[in-house]
């Protein structure tokens, strides 16, 4: 018989998002160890079977989307290559900057390369089925059930299920919490047009991920001198941001600018347990007035726009009714046409994904040696910043569909941000 799954409101909206970016998100992990390929088949193939939206393929029938759940062959799931590891790099680039068409027959692919010895792992998975916070979930079920499958046969039934609603972001609010939530139709993030100077789309431009890895003397400094000042990890990381872009770009010192800035919604809950692999977040929209006397005085403006959403009980769930209403009362084609005047995609924005625990990501014992994970790959002239640590190492990445100008501006941006790091943390004046 064949089965149907609902086509949840996040989902609508990374579909309709197919307009700015490739949806997808990407994880990178190394190791020194040969990973056992029939167990992570036999890992994949549980997960897949807990997780049916990941070989289903979403029905755009203009009416009322969902998901046709497909038969498939895990061999099309899994790709294995031995490699020389002179070409590592350019495998891992090529595999990850892949875009899955969601009306394709799987929503997430993997790969392992090995060589020498060692192994890297990558994944790339539709942001329809689940944000940065479930995929780092999903990577983390995945290691524990691989290891118990290899130390104690155990098969791997340990992933959640439940829903996918984004109404279950409700559940731990009190009554009188939930009835104000459940009427916040107002969407407060403006748009603001200023942008990230990358170069005039064209037809020949490609898929690229770009990355500034931080060492960790360095992170290490990010926390502690953020303390003295009474800024967290991601305040600093967008006052360097912020002055990066002043720079880059040429705005005036004298204009506001705003960056998006994700905001996981599981913040709301008290627990997950009960719930599916799916998407909980939102954004928030940080404004500063000016650039700043300084770097310092930026960091200032920072957290006082961070702390001002913070305060705020019902951070991130602003405008959540209005989507809903939009696509539960007209056809799905037309709900899209009409959320598309109201809803302003951000030019800049930011994803402090935060830790990728190798603790947690270890196979039998072999913790991986460096990794990452991205969001999605934007269409100018939208970008996304995003930032993991792994062992006190922070990765900047930035993923877009340019050119080698493109690339050079980028790069540019990174040696700007490490610059700006840097005088934050006192290395340089």
């Amino acid at each position: 018989m064949e089965r149907k799954l609902n086509a949840e409101l996040w989902d609508k909206m990374h579909y309709l998002f197919r307009d700015f970016n490739d949806r997808m998100v990407h994880v990178e992990l190394e190791y020194d160890y040969d990973i056992d390929i029939n167990a992570l088949k036999t890992v994949l193939i549980c997960f897949f079977e807990k997780a049916p939206v990941l070989h289903s393929s979403f029905t755009d029938n203009h009416v009322k989307p969902y998901w046709q759940v497909n038969r498939y062959n895990i061999d099309d799931v899994l790709t294995v290559k031995d490699i020389d590891e002179s070409s590592r790099d350019d495998e891992v680039d090529s595999f990850l900057t892949q875009c899955l068409p969601p009306e394709g027959q799987l929503q997430m692919k993997v790969l392992v390369l090995r060589y020498s010895g060692k192994s890297t792992l990558c994944i790339v998975e539709n942001h329809m089925c689940m944000d940065g916070g479930d995929f780092k979930y999903f990577m983390k079920a995945l290691c524990k059930n691989y290891n118990d499958y290899i130390t104690s046969g155990k098969s791997p039934l340990e992933l959640r299920q439940g829903s996918r609603s984004y109404e279950t972001i409700y559940k731990d609010l009190s009554k009188s919490d939930k009835k104000a939530a459940e009427n916040l139709y107002r969407n407060i993030n403006k748009k603001d047009n200023h942008r990230f100077p990358l170069t005039e789309s064209s037809p020949d431009d490609k898929s690229f991920i770009a990355r500034k890895v931080i060492p960790a003397e360095k992170f290490i400094k990010i926390r502690s001198e953020g303390k003295k000042y009474g800024a967290t990890i991601n305040d600093m990381l967008m006052a360097a941001y912020y002055y990066s872009l002043y720079e880059l770009a040429g705005f005036d010192a004298g204009e506001s600018v705003s960056i998006s800035c994700a905001i996981d919604l599981r913040r709301h809950l008290k627990n997950t347990d009960e719930m599916g692999v799916t998407n909980h977040t939102a954004w928030m929209q940080c404004k500063i007035p000016e650039l700043g006397r300084d770097i310092f005085e930026t960091l200032q403006y920072a957290i006082r726009s961070a702390n001002q959403f913070k305060q705020d009980k019902y951070m991130g769930l602003y405008g959540l009714p209005l989507l809903s209403l939009g696509y539960r009362i007209m056809p799905h084609a037309a709900s899209e046409e009409i959320i598309k005047i109201g809803y302003s995609n951000p030019y800049i924005a930011m994803s402090n994904i935060g830790i990728l625990e190798v603790d947690k990501l270890a196979l039998s014992g072999h913790e991986p040696v460096k990794g990452f994970m991205s969001g999605a790959v934007k269409y100018k002239p939208y970008v996304l910043l995003s930032a993991t640590s792994m062992r006190n190492e922070l990765t900047l990445s930035m993923c877009v569909r340019g050119n080698d100008e493109d690339k050079r501006i980028v790069s540019d941006f990174f040696n700007l941000m490490e610059k700006n790091i840097d005088i934050l943390i006192g290395e340089k004046s």
